[in-house]
Parts: C-alpha cells; sequence; structure tokens
C-alpha cells in the first residue's frame, strides 16, 4: 500500500526522534481537531483524521445518538435517533454520528495552532521515550559523549538522549573538550527537569568499581570483591577489597605489576589518589587499615548501638589520621559505615585522668579555706573561676597573671598562701607517718603543689587539722615554689609516669 508524502515525512521524524509513528499521526489528528474547532468556535467534540494513502486531512463532529428529546442531556453532543436517521438511515441508540466540516479555509493562525500541537505532542512522546529507556538504569556505567558546555553544567550525548551532568556531579581535576568520550553514571532520570533529563555523574563511586572491573580481571571474574568504597572526588578514594582466593592477594592484584593496573585508573580520573585496603571482617582491623597511611596505637569500640569507634594514634601521627581538612577519617569512617573518633595519646592520657579524678571525688577543698590570701584576691580568683585551691595549685604564673588585677606582688603572695596552706597538711601527716629523709619530704609536698594526689591530700587535711601550725622548712619552700616555676618538680614527673603506665597496661 502505498503511502503519502505527509505520511512518510511522519514516518521519519518517528525514527529520528525513536518515536512511534502512530503518536505523531495522533498528534496531527488532534491539533487540526483543535484548530477547526476554534475556527468555527464552537465546544462540540471533534476529531482529525489523517489518510495514509492521500495524505488528506479531514475534521468531524461527532454525535452520539439518543433515543429521544427526553433523554438528551447535551445537545451540541447529543442527537435523536429521528434526526440521525435523517442524516444516515441506518443509526441507532447508542452510536454516533460524523459531520464533517470544511477544513480549507483555516488558513495561516490555524496551521500554526497545530503546529504548536504537533510539536508539543513530539516533545513529550520523547521524553516518555527517554525515560521509558534510561528509569531502569540508575547507577550502570554508560560511554557518552560531551555535545556542549552550557555553564557549569557539560551536556553529553548518549545516543538516544541528552543528559546533564551538574557541577556538584564533576570532578574538579576534570576538564573535558567538545566530542571527547568518556564514562559517565547515570544517576536518575528526571521527568520535571526543562533541559535534558537524564542526569549522569563522574563523581560516583561506581564509576572507580566500574573502571577497577575493567582493568583488574580478578574482580571481573569474583575472585577479587569490592566491598565498600568511599569517594571524594577529584580528591581521594578509598575502595576496600577481599580476596575469595587464599593464593590470590587482593591489594596485590589491584595495584598490578610495577602498579600498571591502578596507574591505569588513576589516569582515566584524571591523577585522583586512590587507597586500596584489604576487607577484614573484624571492625577494628578494618579500622586500623583504612586510616592508612597514619599508623594507628589502638581501636576500641565505644559504642557498638550507635556504631562508633575510638581510635588511639601517636601524637606524631594525629594531624596524618585526620587528613586534610579531616578527609583522611572522613573517608574512612565513610568507608567502614562507623562513626570514628580520634584521639592522641596525649589527649587520652588527659581524659583517663580527668575520670579518675572524678572517681575518687576530684578537688573540693574551697579556695576561701586559704585565708591567708584576704577576701579581695580571693573574689578575683572566684570571678576567674578559680574555686578550689587544688585548681589553684594547678595553675602556672603566666595563667595567673592573665586574671584582672593580679600582679608581680599579688602572685608572690598567692605563691607564699598555697605553700604555707599545703605545708601546713604536710606537718599534720607527718604526725601520723614519718616520711623517709628529708628528699621524700620535698617529694611529697612537691606532689600535694601540683594536685596529682587529692586523696592524699584530703586525708592529710583530716589528720593534721588538730596539729599546731609549724613555719615551712626551706627545701618545703622551694620545692612548692616549683608548683608555680616553668620547671616541673621531680615527684610530679614520677607521678605521669606512673599514669602512662597504667594506661600503657591498660
Amino acid at each position: 500500500m502505498a503511502t503519502s508524502a505527509l505520511y512518510q515525512s511522519i514516518e521519519l521524524l518517528s525514527q529520528e526522534k525513536g518515536i512511534d509513528p502512530g503518536i505523531v499521526v495522533g498528534a496531527v489528528e488532534e491539533a487540526i481537531a483543535l484548530a477547526t474547532r476554534k475556527y468555527y468556535k464552537t465546544q462540540e467534540n471533534m476529531r482529525g483524521e489523517l489518510n495514509r494513502e492521500t495524505g488528506e486531512i479531514t475534521a468531524y463532529v461527532y454525535k452520539t445518538v439518543v433515543a429521544d428529546e427526553d433523554q438528551i442531556e447535551d445537545p451540541l453532543n447529543q442527537i435523536t435517533l429521528a434526526e440521525a436517521q435523517e442524516l444516515a438511515p441506518g443509526a441507532e441508540v447508542g452510536s454516533e454520528i460524523r459531520l464533517y466540516r470544511d477544513t480549507s479555509p483555516l488558513g495561516r493562525i490555524a496551521a500554526q495552532l497545530a503546529k504548536q500541537v504537533i510539536f508539543q505532542k513530539v516533545r513529550e512522546a520523547e521524553r516518555d521515550t527517554v525515560f521509558n529507556e534510561y528509569a531502569h538504569r540508575e547507577k550502570e556505567v554508560l560511554t557518552a559523549t560531551v555535545k556542549r558546555v552550557e555553564g557549569q553544567d557539560i551536556i553529553f550525548d548518549l545516543g538516544k538522549a541528552e543528559a546533564r551532568c551538574p557541577r556538584r556531579e564533576q570532578s574538579r581535576l576534570e576538564q573535558f573538550s567538545v566530542g571527547e568520550r568518556v564514562r559517565v553514571v547515570l544517576l536518575k532520570v528526571d521527568r520535571a527537569a526543562k533541559g535534558p533529563q537524564v542526569v549522569v555523574s563522574r563523581a560516583a563511586p561506581e564509576l572507580v568499581q566500574n573502571l577497577f572491573q575493567s582493568e583488574v580481571p580478578e574482580i571481573y571474574d569474583n575472585t577479587v570483591v569490592i566491598k565498600a568504597i568511599a569517594r571524594e572526588a577529584g580528591e581521594r578514594t578509598k575502595i576496600a577489597v577481599q580476596s575469595r582466593d587464599k593464593d590470590v592477594d587482593p591489594v596485590g592484584a589491584c595495584v598490578g605489576m610495577k602498579g600498571m593496573r591502578v596507574q591505569s585508573i588513576i589516569r582515566e580520573l584524571r591523577g585522583e589518589k586512590i587507597d586500596i585496603i584489604e576487607y577484614s571482617d573484624e571492625i577494628t582491623t578494618f579500622a586500623e587499615k583504612a586510616l592508612q597511611p597514619a599508623k594507628v596505637s589502638r581501636v576500641s569500640i565505644s559504642d557498638l548501638g550507635e556504631k562508633q569507634l575510638e581510635v588511639i594514634v601517636d601524637d606524631t601521627q594525629l594531624s596524618l589520621a585526620i587528613g586534610k581538612k579531616g578527609q583522611n577519617v572522613r573517608l574512612a569512617a565513610k568507608l567502614l559505615g562507623w562513626k570514628i573518633d580520634i584521639k592522641s595519646e596525649e589527649e587520652k592520657r588527659q581524659e583517663v585522668e580527668q575520670q579518675m579524678q572524678a572517681l575518687s571525688g576530684g578537688p573540693t577543698t574551697p579556695i576561701e579555706q586559704v585565708t591567708e590570701l584576704g577576701d579581695g584576691i580571693i573574689q578575683k580568683l572566684i570571678a576567674a573561676g578559680v574555686t578550689t585551691v587544688e585548681g589553684l595549685a594547678d595553675m602556672t604564673p603566666e595563667q595567673l597573671e592573665e586574671i584582672p588585677g593580679i600582679g608581680e606582688k599579688t602572685l608572690e603572695k598567692i605563691s607564699v598562701a598555697v605553700r604555707h596552706y599545703f605545708g601546713h597538711f604536710v606537718e599534720g601527716e607527718e604526725g601520723q607517718a614519718p616520711l623517709a629523709g628529708a628528699e621524700g619530704s620535698e617529694a611529697q609536698t612537691a606532689q600535694l603543689a601540683a594536685g596529682e594526689n587529692e586523696a592524699a591530700v584530703a586525708d592529710a587535711g583530716a589528720e593534721g587539722a588538730a596539729q599546731p601550725e609549724a613555719a615551712a622548712t626551706p627545701a618545703d619552700e622551694a620545692e612548692a615554689a616549683n608548683a608555680f616555676g616553668d620547671t616541673e618538680p621531680e615527684g610530679a614527673q614520677a607521678s605521669e609516669n606512673d599514669q602512662a603506665g597504667r594506661e600503657g597496661g591498660a
């Protein structure tokens, strides 16, 4: 059956746009019906009809046949059986009567209206076709050609449709030229978008996974399995791999001979850094490896329900473990699926000390008990947040000088008052248990002055309250003065070393 030139044009358009010719024919028929109804200024039901052989387009009003006038509800679109049989002798109730309208006088305006309707219908059909083609292919890696750049977005040609790659889905290391072929990850199909409705990404972790599958045969044949990927596009990617064959090294397989395999992937990603980590079912071991290149001292689970880990690193490794702008620990946490709290050895030591201090009751001696200070100085110290004798003893001269109203003379007065206060308790303690020589007395005085042994202070205070106040010895004064000087008393150092030893044992 020969087809008209118009219908052949419709078929060509349908092939080009990838849509069904019937959709375009339907759009043409709807457009001519709309234009005819507008020309004749009627609200009657109207249809268009395209003849495939001749290419002729006709328009007609159709009315439904009812038994009599009593059943007519819509005079415009219904006709009685008697009237219908006058027009068409074989008409029956429920059938339709066609009344053709002349389309020759429609003119240019009607043709323009029909053109707009056809274009709109074709666009809608195109979008439906694209949606049906790509909606079920999310996270799939496709090969695309760079078509053009619109502002910060890159428009890719997928073959059957255009795709948009927004700025947030691009790598900062990458610059593309028109016509370049690249691999992209299909993120989603957005039906509401005005422009290209397919959204693709160069920043998704699936791109790295696809590149490893292409470059590493062991991953392609499932000998090595990718367990997790964490990526910050243009910066760094961490990938955890596990081998199903004990004779195959998963990390070595991914790196390749002289790093050839991973270098090929890095070139594709324009120099993005890649950390390949061996996966472990033991979360603490996995965390140690995930924080590479930093060396981890120990890992412990702080909250199993909330999936939270505590990681202790050496003081020199802290910045490396955290990474630039927190990137290393952020990627490690994403890779593990756990929250990570990183602390240095020093921070952990201080935390343990505070916990032990809290368990032992903590320093609770009010500063008002040092009557030698005077009400004025006591008020200044309390205003600065220093409310306990032990807290005052722990402060350095520099810290005290920062308090408003504390000068050199006041500083000396505070030093003497605290020295006398602790000397008073040491004298009281001597009545209970003799110390081993003068050196022992000096060490204990220093420990008390540094606030290292609060329990001893409390005991000594209780026992020594009944003893008469004795003048502090020169040795006592020298050691107590060290609590406010730059040098740390030997007794305090020994106490800290003991504390570090307890942490290491724990």
